[in-house]
């Protein structure tokens, strides 16, 4: 039987059912080397024997045999030795997906490979034109298109199998969720930052550039289109006012415009459509009526731009109907061409107003005077789900039709650019490459090469279709060019940037790439990864590679449309497979070589934001929580056990001062009875005490420790006495019973008491004295 050679990876091209892997229990207890030799003998016998084993009883299907390359010792013993260095220099890698410009790269600088032998998965589970895995939904990468892998000659898949059980050093895939990063070690290297669906979704791009203002002086509507979220009711109440007021900018910009005789590309009446619309008119418009109502509208915009709308109430310009009477009227002028009568006086006071709104709107000239708004799903790429609307009601049934997405906050609706840049009268956008190495301190490569991408049919606002406004190669590939479109741009729809500068040398108009596009994009990408850079997980040895589109207006100011993570690398055109080869192989040179060298020559990537190091504080959590312990101040007398007596609790006491107190006032029974326990007891044999001096606030008591007994002054007659300390009464019952306390020194401790008789009264006899 002929045999064929195996395109698939040489542990998985062998039949079982004859060779026995070097892994099973014959090579058990043998060195790697000698497994390895194990196996290449018993490959070089089952070859030399034939296939005669293989062939299968009568009226059984023979089974296809694919049989491995011919390895030979020297081949062997190459793959060893690269192997074994490679391991000892942490040169193991990993490569999911058909990217052959990065395993060529690796390679080349003594990579070695260990594959993925995943299997493929189901038709199902893959990407379609309505959908996307979960957290894919931001990539832009085209599974319909993949750059085929070229054949090897068999080395690499013996050494993939050498390193299979090796660690791996570098990982690039196709989808951040293909391995977690909490899993890896300080050391590893991976391609995806978690969590950039903060700015790789068109909802969360939307929302993180509102922040600008905290971290940058610049302001979002300079460079990004305005955008609302429909799912939340606020964001859905400021779109709705939003589209009315440039309802009423648009029909200004109309009347004067209209006055001037200017003409806008890709705008033409359709008068058949603007008769049937006039036959359903059922009330006449009034052109007065309707420049006053805009000038009205816009006249609060202002006011409330400058803050003197605050002490006024909060009513709109116009009620629901009056509204509903305006935007009717408005579309029928402008995008059904009802003829109105000017006058200078309107044109005069229009003018004079959008001066006015120029100063503080930089959008005023994108937006044109059709009023077009763009629908999006929050968090799908490659122009899926998108749709462009004129009319309100359209837009708001687009978004309530589907309850899912907006439950999930996925619809945003953004202003579209009316008037674009056009090449020959069609529409185009450009993608622009750019790297990010770290986020603290944040780190950004710019790529000085880019592409160009027109759409298949001429520029037009007076269709909606897809086809028109939507760029995307993915959507254009599967259309025919129009005839209508011009000759000079290409059957593939992509230009280069050069070929892009050469088109505005042109238009004279060249120097303006390196003093507006450029800076412009660049100014564009820094600020929009400055909003999100506390929402990103900072981990070291991590990059990742971005593709942002942009659009051009007519001043050639770059408009930043989304942001998008792992960006398309398939060769579909020749431009495409020139510029996408570079800017992988720039990428490795930026990731590794300027890792091992600073120096090191990093292509066509520029470094364009490098922000000093932040230090993060370290996280405490949500609750925060205070934990101590009680301090305990040494005991000064001993404790009382008398019975009878509550103890207080100590707790809550001063640390300093712990004294029980004592009540204000002693009765006559609680005296005497203190004074008889007291002096019960027989003296001892001690030396008698001094005198104790008396003074007119009272005299002073010495009282050792030693001393069990307390003699009082025989000339003290009051009825009860108080006992004070510094101003305050506090209470102390002596108990016969007191046990002796001496310091370090020695010394007794004693107790300086301040006893005050009390004023007896006089309508009470005078007791006997203690």
């Amino acid at each position: 039987m002929k045999t064929t050679k195996s395109k698939q990876p040489f542990h998985l091209a062998t039949d079982r059912r004859y060779t026995t892997c070097p892994d099973s229990g014959e090579t058990e207890g043998l060195s790697k080397d000698q497994k390895v030799t194990a196996f290449i003998q018993k490959y070089t016998q089952d070859e030399g024997k034939g296939l005669q084993a293989s062939t299968p009883p009568e009226g059984k299907v023979p089974r296809s045999f694919v049989s491995l390359p011919v390895l030979n010792p020297e081949r062997l013993k190459t793959a060893r030795a690269l192997v074994d260095k490679a391991v000892r220099m942490h040169k193991v890698f990993s490569v999911q997906g058909p990217y052959p410009v990065i395993r060529t790269a690796l390679r080349a600088r003594g990579w070695v490979e260990q594959r993925l032998h995943c299997p493929k998965p189901p038709v199902h589970h893959r990407h379609s034109e309505e959908g996307s895995p979960k957290d894919s939904a931001d990539s832009d990468e085209d599974d319909d298109n993949v750059n085929k892998e070229p054949d090897t000659d068999g080395i690499y898949d013996i050494m993939s199998r050498l390193v299979r059980n090796e660690m791996v050093y570098f990982y690039w895939t196709m989808r951040r969720d293909a391995i977690n990063p909490n899993s890896l070690q300080k050391e590893q290297i991976i391609n995806h930052f978690a969590k950039a669906g903060s700015f790789t979704t068109k909802s969360g791009l939307c929302v993180n550039l509102r922040k600008l203002h905290w971290f940058d002086a610049a302001d979002p509507d300079t460079f990004f289109p305005r955008c609302y979220r429909l799912a939340a009711q606020d964001e859905k109440h400021a779109f709705i006012e939003d589209y009315r007021r440039t309802a009423c900018t648009s029909f200004l910009k109309y009347i004067v415009e209209r006055e001037e005789g200017v003409q806008t590309e890709g705008t033409s009446h359709n008068t058949r459509a603007a008769r049937k619309r006039s036959k359903q008119r059922s009330r006449p418009m009034d052109l007065s009526k309707m420049i006053t109502s805009a000038l009205k509208v816009c006249q609060e915009f202002l006011e409330s731009l400058e803050h003197r709308d605050i002490d006024r109430n909060l009513e709109t310009p116009l009620t629901e109907e009056q509204w509903e009477e305006f935007i009717h009227s408005y579309q029928l002028v402008v995008h059904g061409g009802e003829k109105i009568e000017n006058s200078d006086i309107f044109v005069h006071c229009c003018k004079a107003m959008l001066e006015r709104l120029v100063e503080v709107s930089p959008q005023l000239d994108i937006d044109g005077i059709h009023n077009i708004w763009i629908i999006k799903p929050g968090a799908m790429s490659r122009g899926r789900g998108i749709k462009c609307a004129k009319h309100l009601d359209q837009i708001l049934q687009l978004v309530d039709g589907d309850s899912t997405l907006i439950k999930e906050s996925k619809w945003v609706v953004q202003k579209y650019l009316e008037r674009p840049l056009l090449v020959h009268g069609t529409k185009f956008d450009l993608r622009q490459w750019f790297l990010v190495t770290d986020w603290n301190p944040l780190t950004v490569w710019f790529y000085k090469k880019c592409y160009v991408r027109f759409s298949t049919q001429p520029y037009s606002l007076n269709t909606m279709d897809n086809s028109v406004h939507l760029c995307n190669n993915s959507i254009q590939k599967h259309l025919i060019p129009s005839q209508q479109r011009h000759h000079g741009i290409p059957a593939d729809n992509m230009w280069s940037d050069d070929q892009f500068r050469t088109f505005l040398c042109s238009q004279g108009r060249g120097a303006q790439w390196q003093t507006v596009v450029v800076p412009g994009m660049k100014k564009a990408v820094i600020h929009a990864l400055q909003t999100t850079q506390d929402l990103m997980e900072s981990r070291k040895n991590t990059f990742e590679l971005y593709g942002a589109d942009f659009m051009l207006g007519h001043d050639l100011r770059p408009w930043l449309i989304e942001l998008n993570a792992s960006p398309t690398m398939a060769h579909s055109t020749p431009v495409t497979a020139r510029l996408c080869s570079a800017v992988q192989e720039d990428t490795i040179r930026v990731v590794l070589d300027r890792r091992a060298d600073r120096t090191a020559n990093t292509g066509d990537f520029q470094l364009i934001y490098k922000q000093a190091a932040v230090d993060v504080p370290q996280y405490v959590g949500v609750n925060l929580l205070v934990e101590g312990n009680k301090i305990r101040s040494p005991c000064t007398l001993p404790p009382l056990n008398r019975p009878g007596l509550k103890r207080r609790s100590r707790e809550k006491e001063p640390v300093v001062e712990k004294v029980k107190p004592l009540p204000k006032m002693l009765l006559k029974s609680q005296f005497k009875n203190i004074i008889s326990g007291i002096s019960t007891p027989p003296r001892t044999t001690l030396s008698p005490d001094p005198p104790v001096p008396v003074t007119n606030k009272g005299f002073l008591v010495q009282l050792p420790m030693t001393v069990r007994t307390i003699q009082l002054p025989a000339n003290i007659q009051s009825r009860s006495v108080l006992l004070w300390k510094r101003k305050r009464v506090v209470q102390k019952v002596c108990s016969q019973k007191v046990q002796p306390c001496t310091l370090k020194n020695g010394r007794g401790l004693s107790l300086s008491l301040e006893i005050i008789p009390k004023q007896p009264r006089q309508t009470a006899t005078s007791s006997s004295s203690a």
